[in-house]
């Protein structure tokens, strides 16, 4: 129980950063490139000002380190293609289509690991992701752009769920500090090399995106996806995909007041569908 309910906490706090990347205006590779350089930043003298998390950084074998940098890699795709996503689409739509990350997680967890899923558990995966397609539906989106905006966040949603899978791998053997440091030192250095490949330059924006990105840092990458990371120790991955799909309900709440999206009636009853959904899960877990 008290896993489910730091869960919940860590689903809010991430919720927070549509709204944050949003109200930002660099490019969106140097705006992903900023947040996981604070959030590397923050955690390094956590790391390091600890005997123990050093031993166990430095006694990391090649075959865990490497995984740990696969899985940041796809934390950078995603972090990049959600990012690039907002600037195409609404905070709703693209917030609830990145969360559908749920259908890719449950497959692979099946295709991977072997595991099957109770008929309970997928009746509730399809109760939730009905409601995320009603909010999608029923949200103008972004323009002409839209539908390309809807496909990055799909595309974020399918990176998110590879990093959320390779996590479950690692977690069962590393501390969560030791593997967010290496897994976010491995997604900043896979964004850099993005901004070097497509010679996007890193400086010279508006001093908003240093703030925001530090806020993202603190709130949405380390009290949310390092959440997320010491769940799957005593959560199966599906879950904690499935209970991610209650974020947009946050976002959109967030939205209304930040940006003026008051949702519509078919926006509500996509909410109210998705979080059903997420109980519904919850109890048969």
């Amino acid at each position: 129980m008290k896993a489910k309910i730091i869960l919940m906490l860590g689903v809010f706090f991430c919720s927070l950063s549509s709204s944050f990347v949003k109200l930002m205006n660099a490019p969106s590779c140097v705006s992903a490139t900023y947040r996981l350089g604070w959030t590397v930043l923050l955690l390094t003298p956590m790391v390091f000002g600890s005997g123990k998390r050093r031993k166990e950084l430095f006694s990391l074998k090649k075959q865990d380190l490497g995984f740990c940098m696969l899985s940041g890699i796809f934390l950078a795709l995603h972090f990049f293609t959600w990012f690039e996503s907002l600037s195409h689409t609404s905070v709703s739509s693209s917030t609830v289509l990145v969360n559908t990350e749920v259908v890719f997680a449950a497959f692979g967890y099946v295709l991977l690991f072997g595991k099957k899923l109770k008929k309970t558990e997928l009746s509730a995966i399809a109760v939730a992701f009905a409601g995320s397609v009603i909010i999608a539906t029923a949200d103008n989106g972004g323009g002409s752009g839209a539908l390309w905006g809807d496909v990055l966040a799909l595309a974020a949603a399918a990176f998110s769920a590879c990093y959320t899978l390779i996590g479950t791998r690692e977690r069962s053997r590393i501390s969560t500090m030791v593997y967010t440091y290496v897994l976010y030192w491995g997604s900043f250095l896979a964004l850099l090399a993005l901004d070097f490949k497509t010679g996007t330059r890193l400086f010279g924006y508006e001093p908003v995106n240093w703030v925001m990105s530090f806020l993202l840092a603190v709130f949405c990458t380390l009290l949310g996806h390092s959440v997320f990371s010491w769940c799957l120790k005593y959560l199966t991955p599906t879950y904690v995909s499935t209970v991610k799909l209650a974020g947009p309900v946050f976002a959109s709440v967030i939205a209304v007041f930040l940006f003026g999206e008051i949702p519509g009636l078919m926006q509500l009853l996509g909410a109210v569908v998705v979080l059903s959904g997420v109980y519904l899960y919850a109890k048969s877990s």
